[in-house]
């Protein structure tokens, strides 16, 4: 293998890294695991129980809408496809990422829900690795579309 092979290879096994957690993180929002303590920062009320649902509710609309406007452009790796076009239309129009957002917002939601030192965690390192995958997608995109930068310019999030 030659130095650009290698980098490709890399860059690729970066990216299902990236989208193996992302899906990992987000799975174990499901799972209660009995070995990891559960330990609340403070206790749940009734408002903030409301409060995080509404975030969960909310954020999972505009995530609809977002895979509604994204249409056959959506993958869940941040290379886009082949075929694709950038969408600047719709949500799209208010922010770069939304879906990404979207997930986080729904993370924030559990968190706030259960309150625990466990759902902190996958707040944070979901947002983390988001962040990652925002920066590489924001490459590609880059590279693909002459217009993103213009966009990137207009819609700043």
């Amino acid at each position: 293998m030659n130095k650009f092979q290698y980098k490709n290879f890399f860059t690729a096994a970066y990216e299902i890294i990236l989208v193996f957690l992302q899906f990992f993180i987000i799975s174990l929002h499901f799972f209660q695991w009995e070995f990891i303590p559960q330990k609340q920062i403070i206790q749940v009320s009734p408002l903030s129980y409301l409060l995080g649902f509404l975030i969960i509710i909310i954020a999972f609309i505009i995530l609809l809408v977002a895979i509604k406007d994204l249409g056959r452009n959506l993958s869940p790796f941040p290379r886009p496809l082949n075929n694709s076009n950038l969408v600047t239309t719709g949500i799209y129009r208010f922010t770069r990422h939304p879906m990404y957002y979207c997930l986080i917002f729904i993370s924030c939601g559990v968190f706030i829900t259960k309150l625990s030192i466990y759902y902190l965690f996958l707040s944070i390192t979901l947002g983390l690795i988001i962040k990652f995958k925002i920066a590489l997608e924001e490459q590609y995109l880059k590279n693909k579309f002459k217009n993103y930068l213009l966009y990137k310019n207009e819609v700043k999030y």
